[in-house]
């Protein structure tokens, strides 16, 4: 990798998520040189990636070019490679486009969909962990309203009109609480030959309430909210298999064509670390993020567990963890390059919020909790300033603005088309009839 060779430590970042932007905007490049590597060649904001699937924001909306970002910034270098592999033994990470040696390294390479084995969950689910997922998925819904449309099956037509959740964390509520506007709002308007009011839309949680890591006011409030809406919740429900037709759960199974995966998450973890730093799909770290067992290797975000005291199974997967610990570990690394201690992390839980729909959020700021209009409001607030630049607060807020006022979603568009994967058991159903004849 055709990278200068400066008299400068160099620290390579894998990722550019929350974690490794903050770090490597935090960074005092005038004592490293920065490398950053990434698949993609944008940071995206995920935490309104539902609004892309649900055709409420256009995806250049919620995303920002990384060399935009940094332009300017003097011994930094950003490179769109996918990393195969690290070595720690020679302080080299290898990627597709070559090798890449490094003083420090940092891994932010978030989190990816964790399926629990389920092959066939794998296989014909929707995830939403990234833009492309997320495009997909709005492609998805449009299509089975096209095709919804030239079927004379009344099965058929409900099934591709029936859309289930697996998953009542924020990301899987805040989608359905989308999915119910754009069923009351919107598509009777797009689709006036379809009976909308068939539409149905499930949430499936395997625990007792919704938003579990929210307080209980917010969880009642949250599943009264989507009740309202017309979603199904679905509590203390296991899903157990689907085949792209059916969902097979320890109560009762559902007809969809469309099962929108927001269950489980597990860290990205790079390949060539020990074993022993591994521990249930997360990176050990001490509350330096040194990786356990390794030297000049740190790990930060949804990839690290740093157990603490009052986080025994590591921090919460969240942006906000992410961003604190990107901006922290760059603190620390200046300190060390003028010969100080680095200091331990501490994590300011600044609150956590989740939107349902119009008029309607829930908020936890510590001892505050409050929900209805103005939660979300606060909610509208905190997200417009979290967004990279002020063209993407812009822009969200026109939209947003204009999809209140008009009852509009201005981006229902099927870009690419999205082919589903066959039912298996369709499959094995056709052999044996053959076998039969």
């Amino acid at each position: 990798m055709d990278i200068p060779k400066i008299d400068l430590p160099r620290i390579v970042v894998i990722g550019c998520g929350f974690a490794g932007l903050n770090f490597c905007k935090k960074i005092n490049s005038q004592q490293y040189q920065v490398v950053l590597l990434d698949k993609n060649n944008y940071h995206t904001f995920q935490p309104l990636m539902y609004q892309v699937a649900s055709s409420g924001l256009e995806a250049d909306s919620i995303v920002y070019p990384i060399r935009k970002v940094f332009t300017g910034k003097k011994h930094f270098h950003f490179r769109m490679t996918e990393v195969q592999y690290i070595d720690p033994s020679i302080k080299t990470v290898h990627t597709s486009i070559g090798d890449l040696p490094y003083d420090y390294l940092v891994m932010a390479t978030g989190a990816a969909n964790n399926f629990f084995g389920m092959d066939n969950m794998e296989k014909h689910a929707f995830p939403m962990k990234s833009l492309v997922e997320a495009l997909d998925l709005r492609s998805i819904i449009l299509q089975n309203f096209e095709q919804a449309l030239n079927t004379e099956s009344v099965k058929e037509r409900e099934s591709l009109m029936n859309f289930v959740i697996v998953g009542a964390g924020a990301t899987g509520v805040e989608l359905a609480g989308a999915l119910a506007e754009l069923k009351k709002y919107i598509l009777p308007k797009d689709y006036p030959d379809l009976d909308i009011r068939k539409m149905q839309i499930h949430v499936i949680e395997a625990t007792d309430k919704v938003l579990g890591n929210m307080s209980e006011n917010a969880a009642q409030k949250s599943e009264k909210f989507l009740k309202k809406m017309g979603v199904n919740v679905w509590l203390n429900t296991r899903v157990a298999d689907y085949d792209g037709e059916i969902v097979t759960t320890d109560k009762e199974n559902l007809h969809t064509r469309t099962l929108i995966w927001t269950a489980g998450v597990k860290g990205n973890v790079v390949n060539g670390l020990d074993a022993s730093a591994v521990q249930r799909n997360r990176v050990e770290v001490n509350e330096q993020y040194e990786v356990k067992g390794h030297q000049a290797i740190f790990a930060l975000g949804d990839v690290a567990r740093m157990r603490l005291e009052n986080y025994p199974e590591g921090h919460p997967m969240l942006a906000s963890v992410a961003g604190q610990q990107g901006t922290h570990l760059a603190k620390n690394l200046n300190r060390l390059a003028k010969g100080q201690n680095m200091l331990p992390f501490k994590y300011k839980d600044k609150g956590t919020m989740a939107t349902i729909g119009r008029n309607l959020a829930v908020v936890d700021m510590g001892k505050i909790k409050f929900a209805g209009l103005f939660a979300w409001f606060a909610w509208m607030f905190v997200h417009l300033m979290l967004l990279v630049d002020f063209r993407s607060r812009l822009v969200v807020f026109v939209n947003w603005a204009w999809s209140y006022l008009r009852y509009d979603k201005g981006t229902r568009l099927i870009v690419r088309r999205v082919e589903r994967k066959k039912p298996a058991k369709k499959k094995v159903l056709q052999v044996a009839a053959l076998e039969e004849e």
